[in-house]
């Protein structure tokens, strides 16, 4: 059985991110994508089917993205634009 939140080999240590995502889902693959493209990963990938209260409050928005540095969320739909605004970072 997989723990509910797995942590990332290399943490970010000015923003960690976690990614609420579920097992074979298109959509929070391409959301990992997109976040490797920036060259990031998340520092906690939580699978819902883990943690029902998890599901609770993520099941219909998923994939999201939340800074632990802020508490702030980006919940899908969103393009390689909205998270770099979410990221802080330039396009």
């Amino acid at each position: 059985m997989r723990r509910h939140c797995n942590q990332a080999n290399a943490p970010n240590a000015d923003m960690p991110l976690t990614l609420y995502r579920r097992d074979r889902c298109a959509l929070c693959d391409l959301a990992a994508s997109l976040l490797a493209a920036r060259g990031r990963v998340p520092d906690q990938v939580c699978f819902l089917e883990d943690d029902a209260s998890a599901e609770q409050r993520y099941g219909w928005r998923i994939p999201v993205l939340r800074r632990g540095d802020t508490g702030a969320e980006l919940d899908w739909p969103f393009d390689a634009y909205k998270l770099g605004q979410f990221l802080g970072e330039a396009e």
